[in-house]
């Protein structure tokens, strides 16, 4: 009865990781789909790292995009597995890239509230959110901002 009480544990382990891995893909796949039709939307605002100001008959705003992204607590536990044998986390790059994209559809969002087409030196912070001894995935926020340029309104 022991023993049955034992795969019975190691069953449900396994399931619950299962279903916790495709809750994770499917999640990730529409936050990707969500991502791709933003950007398709706000391509009109071009983002640049050039620090001066291409123009001097504007005004500016300060914009910003911040995003917070976990992962998912199997990919967490796979890339705590390569890290032990070492090499590159794929997990993390696009836990990464998703929340760099993520943060500039933000900062761009808010610069076209203001009626702007350009977002000038902008810069990326980045943040883990989870201390090393919290191996049960990873979560980072990242922001980008930058200066926008808004056009004077035509009388």
């Amino acid at each position: 009865m022991e023993v049955l009480l034992e795969y019975f544990d190691l069953l449900l382990f396994a399931v619950l990781l299962l279903v916790g891995f495709s809750f994770g893909t499917i999640a990730e796949k529409r936050h990707y789909a969500s991502i791709r039709e933003r950007e398709k939307e706000l391509r009109g605002i071009v983002v640049v790292p050039e620090k001066r100001l291409p123009r001097q008959d504007c005004d500016t705003a300060f914009v910003c995009g911040s995003v917070v992204i976990a992962q998912d607590y199997f990919k967490g536990a796979l890339a705590g597995f390569v890290h032990f044998f070492g090499g590159r986390i794929g997990a993390y790059e696009t836990m990464l890239e998703r929340a760099r994209r993520e943060a500039i559809l933000r900062m761009k969002a808010q610069a076209a509230q203001q009626r702007a087409r350009l977002i000038f030196n902008v810069k990326f912070s980045t943040c883990n959110l989870m201390g090393q001894e919290q191996r049960k995935g990873g979560c980072v926020e990242v922001t980008a901002y930058g200066t926008a340029i808004i056009p004077h309104a035509r009388a």
